[in-house]
């Protein structure tokens, strides 16, 4: 087996142990997944179509509940999926929208700038 650490391990607390296990399961659950999509794509049996399909599926559930783990484990996963996940916008543009003028977002919190009224 590969060492799955770039760094020296005792140097690496649990937690980054964790990731590094997490991101790697996630890494072969994916692959498995793209396996079966491709076999399932070319067999011209429909039922074994059908359990391929449902294996790919699995894999499927076994990578999201490994993102969900990481979002839940790791700094920066959930506020990445709340940013890109179940939208409809451009994907390319969402990362544009997301990032708004510091200037701007105080005025659309409706905070001041403690200056006193113009008036």
């Amino acid at each position: 087996m590969a060492n799955l650490y770039n760094e020296p391990m005792d140097l690496l607390s649990e937690k980054a142990k964790d990731i590094t296990r997490a991101i790697s399961s996630i890494k072969e659950e994916l692959e498995a997944v793209d396996w079966y999509n491709q076999r399932a794509d070319v067999t011209s049996d429909p039922t074994l179509q059908k359990i391929l399909e449902h294996n790919r599926n699995e894999e499927m559930e076994h990578a999201i509940m490994l993102l969900e783990w990481l979002r839940r484990n790791m700094d920066g996963w959930d506020n990445e999926m709340k940013t890109y996940f179940f939208t409809n916008t451009n994907i390319t543009e969402l990362e544009d929208a997301m990032e708004v003028p510091a200037e701007e977002e105080i005025v659309s919190k409706g905070s001041s700038l403690n200056i006193g009224s113009m008036k």
